[in-house]
């Protein structure tokens, strides 16, 4: 597979784990609002705002070799 097919197959994949990850961080955060103190909420989105990119790094470093 050369590297212009693979480039186009992680966007879209890239594209469709942003949308199911912020679905679900929005969702579970609005679920813990009413339970977390402001502090705690605002810790859940830093985090969440964050942690989005680890799993990212095979993809990346999939689309990019030779």
């Amino acid at each position: 597979m050369n590297i212009r097919a693979r480039k186009a197959i992680g966007c879209f994949a890239l594209l469709a784990y942003l949308a199911v990850y912020a679905i679900a961080a929005a969702t579970l955060g609005a679920y813990l609002q009413p339970v977390l103190p402001f502090w705690a909420e605002l810790a859940f989105y830093v985090i969440a705002g964050i942690v989005w990119v680890i799993p990212l790094k095979p993809l990346f470093t999939w689309m990019t070799r030779p």
